[in-house]
């Protein structure tokens, strides 16, 4: 009879992962559900474009780090909205991270049905407290009902369109988290020809060109200057 084969860890994965964890740090529970969620990923990955292929080496610092740290920036929150949530970053992460603490929960908003099923599966093979919602994201306020403590983003939209997406959230008392690239600045420049903000940049803890910026309020400048698509 033919011995099961056993797979042992990459050693550029594990390099990775220990990198990872000594920037975002979490409990032994956490990292279970962090290492069951990348499987998952890398297994939908060979049928559905989740992240870039070239970063699958990197997962744990390109991505789950990456995520990890919105939570320093918003310690008290544990209603979180995760706008267009894609493979799962930051969302399907901070599920995983804020999985012990009573009350939480994070939605994932996705308008792609597959990335949308990814996700459920995620959540589901995780046990974090996350809700899937298969919606635009100009639908979502009103489909989530509650108050959202922290609304985020990443790699979806141009800053200006990000503002505009999260305005409605901010406006009843959310913090806004977008994590941006080298390209910040001319991005801020963009959003304030439409909002009046006060953005506050924190440099990533993964190195790079990585920002994250950070909203506690946001004004229409002008609301005959917001096109369709800034409102989305």
């Amino acid at each position: 009879m033919a011995k099961a084969t056993v797979q042992t860890p990459s050693p550029i994965l594990t390099a990775d992962k220990i990198a990872a964890l000594a920037l975002t740090p979490v409990s032994r529970e956490t990292e279970a559900r962090l290492d069951r969620y990348l499987e998952l990923l890398v297994e939908w990955q060979a049928k559905t474009n989740l992240v870039a292929p070239s970063t699958l080496p990197t997962l744990w610092t390109r991505h789950v780090a990456d995520s990890l740290q919105l939570l320093s920036l918003a310690p008290s929150a544990k209603v979180w909205a995760d706008l267009g949530s894609g493979g799962g970053f930051p969302g399907v992460v901070l599920a995983c991270a804020l999985a012990e603490t009573p009350g939480a929960k994070v939605h994932l908003i996705e308008r792609n049905a597959k990335k949308a099923a990814f996700l459920r599966e995620a959540i589901r093979v995780t046990g974090a407290h996350g809700i899937v919602h298969l919606a635009d994201i100009g639908d979502i306020v009103d489909r989530i009902g509650s108050r959202v403590d922290c609304v985020t983003a990443r790699a979806l939209a141009p800053l200006h369109q990000l503002v505009g997406y999260a305005e409605p959230f901010v406006r009843q008392g959310a913090k806004a988290l977008f994590l941006k690239g080298q390209d910040v600045e001319s991005e801020l420049t963009e959003a304030t020809k439409y909002w009046n903000i006060e953005p506050r940049l924190h440099s990533s803890r993964t190195g790079g060109h990585g920002w994250i910026v950070e909203l506690d309020r946001i004004e229409r400048r002008n609301p005959s200057a917001i096109t369709d698509g800034d409102r989305a």
